[in-house]
């Protein structure tokens, strides 16, 4: 009687290693993907700028590159390859939609994301209409968030740390670590579960969406409750972008100040420019300085929550009577944050200067489209009720009380620092 052999298999973040690297791999050495074009104001610009034969051609060759990734990481992961050439087309055409409305002009000056629209599409679709077990089967919601988060890698680079500035990166340090610990202290007073404390901590204090994304990946948390936090994120970033500016310049702050208070407070590094801009050329400068250090210690702040989340795990898992050994933190700790960290160092230290601008654009525009991909993913697979029960009023607290804590500090450091 003949054996079946069952077929090989890798864990997703060993997965998401191998295919993060093949990305940056075939971008440096053989084929850099096109960047289509998704920016338009009105009808004639979407017809003759977007929707034209070339840059729908462009979006096609993403879309085989992206889904040959994808199919690859079907097969080595052990899911349905059949499935997910069946229903991934689907996703992607969603994807495009949503990037397509966030090219508009109003929706950019808002600062409304792609995967905010990516969101809502998946969840009217995922909620309106039955969709079958195998399409939600098929939906690769982790692999295609850390995909983009070993492409999120490349785009931190170490050189850059010292242009931003000692001051920058002071107040960087101190706003991330004080907010971090406050939101952290906050959440577990309102006992609020470990996934939403280490996202919503993250999400304020560093640099909202893409730190909730990368703390998500680093704790294996659940995707839904991923979407809530980006909804918070993106939904408080429209007031504050709007209403600090204004409050700056009724209280006569020097741009120096305002632009520190507006790079530390506001979430989205969007948010932070158009906010800038509003105040003044100093205050630009100085905000996007300030979310820039931010942004750098995401790699940092990334690698130590996924070792404090092993290490917390293993404590409280079945062997918490030993004392956790390195191996146990080792299978626990999310392997791709080795290849997140291998790609900042890579374009830090290894690759030239012209070859990272060669390639930056291209990878940055895969790493959004992961991204986007993934909250479809996330939206088509949420019900409604699991975002507004009322359980999730305790989390919306903490952090909208976090955020104030946030605006508050960080004007106090600005003063002290830019005055």
């Amino acid at each position: 009687m003949s054996v079946k052999s069952k077929p090989f298999t890798l864990h997703e973040d060993w997965a998401v290693v191998i295919l993060g690297a093949l990305v940056i791999v075939l971008s440096l050495f053989f084929y850099i993907v096109p960047v289509p074009l998704f920016k338009w104001s009105n009808t004639t610009e979407l017809m003759s700028v977007v929707l034209t034969a070339g840059n729908l051609k462009i979006i096609l060759i993403q879309f085989v590159f992206v889904c040959l990734i994808g199919i690859a990481g079907a097969q080595i992961t052990g899911k349905s390859v059949r499935n997910f050439v069946a229903g991934f087309p689907f996703v992607y055409l969603l994807t495009m939609i949503a990037l397509l409305i966030a090219g508009n002009s109003t929706m950019r000056s808002l600062n409304l994301e792609a995967v905010i629209f990516s969101l809502v599409i998946g969840l009217i679709i995922g909620n309106f209409f039955k969709l079958p077990q195998w399409f939600r089967d098929m939906l690769s919601t982790e692999l295609f968030v850390k995909i983009g988060l070993v492409l999120l890698g490349t785009t931190i680079i170490f050189s850059d740390i010292l242009k931003a500035g000692a001051l920058g990166l002071i107040q960087a340090l101190v706003v991330v670590l004080s907010v971090w610990y406050f939101a952290f202290w906050l959440c577990r007073r309102f006992k609020i579960d470990d996934d939403l404390t280490m996202m919503i901590s993250s999400a304020v204090s560093i640099c909202g969406v893409s730190a909730a994304i990368a703390t998500s990946g680093a704790i294996k948390g659940d995707p839904k409750k991923l979407s809530y936090v980006i909804s918070m994120v993106l939904i408080t970033a429209i007031p504050m972008m709007i209403f600090m500016p204004y409050i700056a310049n009724y209280f006569n702050f020097p741009q120096e100040v305002t632009g520190a208070w507006l790079g530390g407070s506001i979430d989205t590094t969007g948010a932070v420019v158009a906010s800038g801009s509003l105040v003044g050329e100093e205050a630009l400068k100085i905000s996007t300085i300030v979310k820039f250090s931010q942004n750098v210690l995401l790699g940092i702040a990334a690698f130590a929550i996924s070792i404090y989340w092993s290490y917390r795990k293993t404590e409280k898992g079945a062997d918490a009577v030993e004392k956790p050994t390195l191996k146990v933190i080792w299978d626990r700790f999310p392997k791709f944050v080795l290849a997140f960290v291998a790609a900042s160092l890579l374009f830090s230290f290894a690759i030239s200067a012209e070859t990272a601008a060669g390639v930056k654009d291209s990878l940055k525009n895969m790493q959004n489209a992961w991204f986007t991909l993934a909250f479809t993913s996330i939206g088509l697979e949420t019900n409604f009720k699991d975002l507004f029960k009322n359980e999730n009023k305790k989390p919306l607290y903490a952090f909208l009380l976090a955020q104030l804590f946030n605006i508050i500090i960080t004007l106090i450091i600005a003063f002290i620092l830019f005055n």
